[in-house]
């Protein structure tokens, strides 16, 4: 079959690699039918993730059917349709116990495409398959069911949940990437006042706007004085750093009110400085988090009854073997406009079942 392979510092090619097979009576072999690329992944290519080793096929995020199944596996079987999470989880160590399911120490957490051999590839191997897949409703398809395997589960998780957004809360999100955007929009299920969305990209902030942010920012142009104007000077109730940058935490830093929530959920591969000589005294709760993904049966649900606009996020289609174009229109997102690329799906053909 082929594979993405990650081989160091900004080299990866799409490449002939071996088929999986089921290792543990908990794995289920999956054809991958659409999958899609995540900023984490360029982050890897970039050097900033130094636990992905060469020879790793990346990727942690597809939707697919199974093929194969160990004889552990009670929840799915052969010929299911399924979401394949972003964080595996074994569901018995003392954090998947408390669906902290990301810092699973059973085997699991973040593995797919960072430990072991990940989704983007014609078939993957998902260990503990009973708690790591997710059967998937027919009317959901399959190119919008894939962000559900990892930003809209973060964006929520770890950006409006952990930010703790309430009714008539002025929230700001710095960065409007698809992690941002789904922030915009799983942020709305709590009613906020006002979501400000900032960014120095146009296209995005348009993007922003028709999700449902209410007013927009370029980050170079202080964001900090729109803030002020409609706060009446107090800062924002909720920040989320959606970025991945020192510079847009140090910002989210500067937007929060006293006894507000700064929500981080960019990943970061630098030092960013706390500025606590003038955060000590101010309440600020600071959050970071790997996500769970334990809402995302509650976000299946709510994309099959057609409240959540997942497809909305998707600019551009490949079939699934056009890999390295697909990273080369995802890392130039300011010159291509992509939000979301996805690889295969329902409109390209089907990849070809391995030899036994």
């Amino acid at each position: 079959m082929k594979g993405f392979v990650f081989h160091g510092l900004g080299q990866a090619s799409w490449q002939d690699v071996p088929d999986p097979a089921v290792k543990e009576p908990t794995d289920a072999i999956v054809k991958v039918g659409a999958v899609t690329i995540c900023g984490t992944d360029l982050h890897i290519l970039k050097g900033d993730v130094p636990e992905v080793h060469p020879g790793t096929v990346l990727g942690h995020e597809a939707v697919g059917e199974i093929v194969e199944a160990g004889g552990d596996v009670r929840t799915v079987r052969p010929e299911d349709r399924v979401l394949i999470s972003c964080i595996t989880s074994c569901g018995r160590c003392r954090f998947c116990r408390d669906g902290s399911y990301g810092q699973c120490r059973g085997g699991g957490g973040w593995i797919l495409g960072h430990l072991i051999d990940g989704t983007q590839a014609e078939y993957v191997r998902v260990p503990h398959a009973d708690l790591s897949v997710h059967p998937l409703p027919a009317t959901v398809p399959g190119e919008d069911a894939v962000l559900l395997a990892d930003i809209f589960p973060t964006s929520y998780e770890v950006g409006v949940l952990n930010g703790r957004v309430r009714p008539g809360d002025t929230v700001v999100i710095v960065g409007a990437g698809p992690i941002g955007l789904a922030a915009i929009v799983t942020a709305h299920l709590f009613a906020p006042e006002r979501i400000i969305s900032v960014d120095m990209a146009p296209a995005r902030l348009e993007a922003a706007r028709r999700l449902g942010a209410d007013a927009v920012a370029d980050a170079r142009e202080a964001p900090g004085e729109l803030v002020a104007d409609l706060t009446d000077g107090l800062g924002a109730d909720v920040v989320m750093e959606a970025v991945g940058a020192p510079e847009s935490f140090e910002l989210c830093t500067r937007l929060v009110r006293p006894g507000g929530h700064v929500a981080n959920i960019g990943v970061h591969g630098k030092p960013a400085t706390l500025h606590l000589e003038d955060l000590w005294a101010k309440n600020v709760t600071i959050t970071t988090g790997l996500v769970d993904t334990s809402s995302t049966p509650t976000l299946l649900r709510m994309a099959a009854a057609g409240r959540l606009p997942t497809g909305q996020l998707i600019t551009h289609t490949f079939p699934l073997d056009h890999m390295e174009e697909a990273y080369e229109v995802f890392a130039k997102a300011a010159e291509t406009g992509a939000l979301k690329v996805v690889l295969g799906g329902e409109q390209h053909a089907e990849v070809a079942v391995p030899a036994a």
